[in-house]
């Protein structure tokens, strides 16, 4: 057992925590960063980056097939996809990650920490840390597991397993319709899975406008994925040859892996949260600054998904940055900036979420999906068919949606679908915290012919 103090320990080495420690650091401060498994985090090894290795080789051979001209296969190489996929990840090792902060001033101390009294933290071992200013935890989410009769027996894939699998499954069974669920559906598909998805709504991606749904599911059928609609799972079972899922209305499939992606909770099982009166499991709620609100004595902070805040890698270091450098001012005797838009101040969590389904078709989307009851909202829906949009692929098929404050003459939401939109995004994004009017916006002219002249199109159906 050994006693050290630091200005601030950050619980969580992902890359929402690293953000978090090196803006710290960057304010002079000593910092000790946590982290139990790899440093890097949940998106560098198991989420957002061996996820889209997955899926970009499929992708890439639909669009090359859309272009005639183009020498293609029929089917992308497994082998070569997992192999470039390691290459990404370097197959769980961290050395990088671990010289990285020591080369920041960042002290790395692996191991399980635990909150065990005000700016405490116990270190799997018993090493024992005390913070001089806070604690900042980024500890992320994990799986939420429904309770479905039988699935404790059959050792079902999580997202981790999905993206670090080593072969392709013949018979692949995905329950869930969300992110995770579509684009590992259409990932195995491409890579030569027999892949069946089971949904309960009419459509995936229920949170997005119903055109989205409608044109990944599209999608996933040209794929080759059979989208099971309205469906569930009664329970599941070991038989010979694979597991048998019992689908809600009496199907009944046999797979060799079932995927389970509905959905994540906060990671605060384990964290010692219940010593300062808060519940495990339960998110840590924090204001702006992103202090937890029901925590006295300004010391405790909290990133990324296990604020429940918006669980995505971009907003989550977005937020720590904020974080970072409202701890160092403030253990700098520096006034801390608390309103709206301010260098200390995670704002757009409310108003500026962007977000990608790496699917094909693309799903890009920032702010509201649609208008707000009893709010000066007007929505703007039309087809992506540009002459940019025709010349990137033969039958270009996508469609955008604005979402517009009529009031103030400003964009609150934007949603684009199709190939290759994913690089409209920003543009949107930048349009909507800036709160840009739409008539200055017809005079940022995009180039000719790309597909963001969809810009001017959507401009003149608003009336501009």
């Amino acid at each position: 057992m050994s006693a050290q103090t630091f200005d601030v320990i950050v619980i969580g080495g992902g890359p929402v925590g690293e953000v978090a420690a090196e803006r710290a650091a960057r304010g002079g401060l000593q910092v000790a960063l946590v982290e139990h498994e790899r440093f890097g985090g949940e998106c560098s090894y198991w989420a957002c980056i061996p996820s889209k290795a997955l899926l970009r080789p499929g992708n890439l051979l639909a669009a090359a097939k859309r272009v005639p001209g183009v020498p293609v296969g029929d089917a992308v190489d497994p082998a070569a996809v997992f192999a470039r996929r390691d290459w990404f990840t370097g197959k769980g090792d961290d050395t990088g990650q671990v010289k990285w902060a020591e080369g920041v001033g960042i002290v790395p101390i692996r191991g399980h920490g635990r909150i065990t009294g005000e700016r405490k933290v116990t270190v799997d071992g018993g090493d024992e840390l005390t913070a001089r200013h806070a604690v900042i935890v980024a500890t992320g989410s994990v799986p939420r597991t429904p309770s479905i009769p039988g699935l404790d027996t059959i050792s079902p894939w999580g997202s981790r397993e999905a993206t670090s699998a080593e072969a392709v499954p013949r018979r692949l069974g995905v329950l869930g319709g969300g992110v995770v669920g579509v684009e590992m559906a259409q990932a195995f598909a491409t890579l030569g899975a027999e892949v069946h998805l089971i949904i309960s709504g009419a459509r995936p991606l229920p949170r997005l406008p119903e055109f989205a749904g409608d044109a990944v599911i599209a999608g996933l059928r040209e794929a080759g994925v059979t989208v099971h609609t309205g469906s569930g799972l009664d329970s599941v079972s070991a038989v010979d040859g694979g597991k048998e899922l019992a689908l809600k209305g009496g199907d009944r499939l046999v797979v060799d892996e079932l995927l389970v992606a509905t959905g994540r909770r906060p990671a605060t099982d384990g964290l010692g949260v219940e010593t300062l009166g808060l519940e495990a499991g339960a998110p840590l709620t924090t204001d702006d600054n992103g202090r937890v609100s029901a925590v006295d004595g300004d010391w405790l902070f909290a990133v990324g998904d296990v604020t429940g805040r918006a669980p995505l890698t971009h907003q989550g270091k977005y937020a720590a940055r904020a974080a970072g450098d409202s701890v160092a001012a403030q253990a700098a005797g520096k006034p801390v900036d608390s309103a709206a838009w301010s260098a200390h101040s995670a704002t757009a969590d409310h108003h500026a979420i962007p977000q990608v389904v790496f699917t094909d078709p693309e799903v890009a989307s920032v702010g509201l999906a649609g208008p707000e009851e009893g709010k000066p909202h007007r929505v703007v829906d039309i087809d992506i068919a540009v002459a940019g949009s025709s010349l990137h692929a033969d039958r270009y098929a996508g469609k955008a949606r604005l979402v517009v404050d009529t009031e103030r003459d400003v964009l609150v939401g934007a949603t684009f679908v199709g190939q290759d939109v994913a690089e409209l995004l920003h543009s949107a994004t930048i349009a909507i915290v800036g709160e840009v009017p739409l008539p200055r916006l017809w005079h940022a002219v995009p180039s000719f012919p790309t597909i963001s002249e969809v810009w001017l199109r959507l401009l003149e159906a608003y009336g501009l």
